[in-house]
């Protein structure tokens, strides 16, 4: 046994140390922010992954079915607006997750014998860990690269490590987890990472009967209730917190107006919570913001494109024109 006299504590890796203190900081920042809100990057640990997959097969979320039918029935159609001129090309998916509409695309585009490679990128590595697990069963001489991290520090990496025609999916109408100033701002930046002869493949959730939205956003089954207390539990279990559950409630809107449907965790009573050596402070009836959901008209997502430095090219829909998959290439 080595000596330890001189060790009081295991310290954690670095990575982890600060990853938990970028963790501690994102938190408290929202929390002492009025109104309180949380950033939704975090809701992906290895039980959020678990719930937002029970979201999208619950009966309630249409979004999942409607891209999923655009990828089964139109799938030659996009395979194709992608492989463009027939160049190599990286296809870089951020926000990967099971990779279950994107698969009817690589088989589709294994079929064509295009030459790419795949490179999903996801914030949780558990996601990525799993996909580099059974895609190559899956899908036998798919070329494979899974990146864990931040969207736009993978795109620095995926761009060191090819110098190739990029190609990005932002499937799942994850652009509409922000607000749309924030929205805007991404794709701009988003613009900045890519080059000429670039694009991007976007999902994008249609405006359409406001109760068909929110029924979406608030399940029978309360898939999309546990997935937000999910975020407190996190926060308890990493940073040491003492959020008690019970005394949290699920509350989703949308406003057909403005295509915002939003969910928000309202405290039932007044109450401390203690976290990162820090005490606060909840009124009866006071909310804490957890994520946006925003919907858009086609001539919306077509005018964000341009604003951000991209040509809309082609659209993709369903057959009832609730969702929209749009290719943009980067413009001159």
């Amino acid at each position: 046994m080595k000596n330890t006299d001189n060790f009081t504590t295991m310290t954690q890796p670095p990575h982890v140390a600060n990853f938990n203190q970028q963790f501690c900081d994102d938190v408290l920042t929202g929390l002492q922010a009025s109104p309180k809100y949380m950033q939704a990057k975090y809701f992906y640990d290895a039980a959020g992954d678990e719930l937002f997959q029970k979201i999208m097969n619950c009966e309630e979320y249409y979004p999942t079915d409607c891209e999923l039918e655009i990828f089964t029935e139109q799938t030659e159609a996009v395979a194709q607006a992608l492989i463009a001129d027939g160049s190599p090309f990286d296809l870089i998916e951020l926000g990967a997750g099971d990779a279950m509409k994107s698969t009817h695309l690589l088989r589709c585009l294994q079929q064509k014998q295009a030459d790419f490679t795949y490179m999903p990128i996801d914030i949780s590595g558990h996601v990525i860990n799993l996909l580099n697990d059974t895609l190559p069963k899956a899908l036998p001489g798919l070329q494979l690269n899974g990146l864990t991290g931040e969207y736009f520090d993978m795109l620095k990496k995926a761009a060191n490590l090819s110098d190739r025609r990029k190609v990005v999916l932002f499937m799942g109408s994850n652009i509409g987890n922000m607000p749309v100033p924030e929205a805007e701002e991404f794709c701009k930046e988003l613009r900045r990472h890519l080059s000429i002869n670039d694009s991007v493949l976007i999902g994008i959730d249609l405006k359409k009967n406001p109760k068909t939205i929110l029924a979406a956003y608030n399940d029978k089954e309360g898939f999309t209730r546990d997935f937000n207390l999910n975020l407190l539990k996190r926060i308890n279990r990493e940073l040491e917190a003492n959020f008690d559950l019970t005394q949290f409630e699920h509350y989703p809107m949308y406003d057909p107006e403005t295509g915002s449907c939003k969910s928000y965790l309202v405290s039932l009573t007044d109450q401390e919570v203690h976290l990162c050596d820090t005490t606060v402070q909840f009124h009866k009836d006071e909310y804490i913001f957890m994520e946006v959901s925003q919907k858009y008209t086609v001539q919306q997502t077509d005018q964000m494109a341009t604003q951000a430095g991209f040509t809309p090219v082609q659209h993709f829909m369903d057959s009832k024109g609730w969702f929209l998959d749009a290719v943009w290439q980067v413009s001159q």
